[in-house]
């Protein structure tokens, strides 16, 4: 079964499918910063070190052999709230979207996959949403529109995420959405779980938060200052709960657990423990990616630090993509 990815960036909901089974022939990403972290780890997929608006399945035909199964991936954000009148297309954002929908309607794939942010859910957003499902049916896909919580599905983060996810009307496929492996708390992931060993090999970035060529495969962390906005409110998760949604930001981070919570002085103002200030540091690079599901063997190649929490931050976390993954392969083989 073999996919197309895009908007790929270093390639999170890309290994969450192919760990179940899929191929990823060909992807798309446009950022210079991600382009060597996601060839190295995916030697296998042609990437298309371009803007997808430049993509057509005249130009991507020749890496398939046989039939596109599927399509992958998450348009930005911005093109999605463009999408609410439509007038988006007129956006060079919002016309991101709707290249996303016009290589749908070009490859015609069994399935299409497309995740973006909870916020979209909000109701200043609602006739976007309707907008966009319509759209999807409109290019002959039977849709449905899932928010899930990635603690729920083997990932020690709370992290929710929307998932539009259609099957070609031809193949009469009801679509259910899986519950998640760790659905039930007694089965959730902790940090204790993912990253306690990583603390004791954990250094700061170098100089300016470039590349600390001394780091122990990734284990870095971003330096500097905190922002009266990231000091308005706790944190630190602790070692036996889940942590925050990753950021795609080294500055706003969140901290590790080996501190204690930020007390809290007033409404917008937390503060660190007195004499403890100390254990306050960023979680590093490495204990983000494992946080987001990424194995150890998967490599992050970058100068400035806060491009590695970018890419990361900006996943689809990995146990999350392959539990959705898993189901979608499921009814697909039942199909045929």
């Amino acid at each position: 079964m073999n996919l197309l990815s895009l908007f790929s960036g270093c390639g999170g909901l890309d290994l969450g499918f192919k760990r179940a089974g899929f191929k990823i022939p060909v992807a798309n990403e446009i950022d210079k910063n991600i382009w060597q972290t996601f060839k190295i780890n995916n030697p296998e997929t042609y990437l298309i070190e371009d803007d997808v608006r430049k993509i057509s399945q005249e130009n991507i035909e020749p890496f398939f052999n046989g039939e596109i199964t599927g399509m992958i991936g998450g348009p930005p954000c911005q093109s999605w709230s463009e999408a609410g009148n439509l007038s988006g297309i007129n956006d060079e954002r919002g016309k991101l979207f709707f290249d996303y929908v016009r290589l749908l309607k070009e490859i015609k794939p069994q399935f299409f996959l497309a995740e973006n942010v909870s916020g979209m859910l909000a109701k200043r957003h609602s006739v976007a949403v309707k907008n966009i499902l319509n759209l999807f049916e409109e290019s002959g896909y039977n849709v449905s529109l899932t928010m899930a919580n990635a603690k729920d599905y083997g990932v020690a983060e709370e992290r929710k995420r929307i998932f539009f996810i259609g099957f070609r009307n031809d193949l009469n496929i009801a679509f259910k959405f899986p519950k998640g492996s760790t659905a039930d708390n007694s089965k959730k992931l902790t940090l204790r779980d993912v990253i306690w060993d990583l603390q004791f090999s954990a250094i700061p970035a170098a100089e300016k938060n470039y590349h600390n060529t001394k780091a122990i495969n990734n284990n870095e962390y971003f330096i500097g200052g905190f922002s009266p906005i990231f000091m308005s409110r706790n944190r630190v998760k602790s070692w036996d709960e889940q942590a925050f949604t990753v950021q795609a930001s080294g500055r706003q981070c969140q901290l590790h657990p080996q501190a204690p919570k930020m007390i809290k002085f007033g409404k917008n103002e937390c503060r660190f423990v007195s004499g403890k200030e100390n254990l306050y540091r960023r979680m590093t690079v490495r204990e983000i990616a494992r946080i987001q599901g990424f194995s150890d063997d998967f490599k992050f190649i970058y100068k400035n630090v806060d491009d590695a929490y970018k890419m990361i931050g900006n996943a689809v976390p990995v146990n999350l993509a392959y539990e959705i993954a898993v189901a979608i392969k499921s009814v697909l083989e039942d199909k045929f």
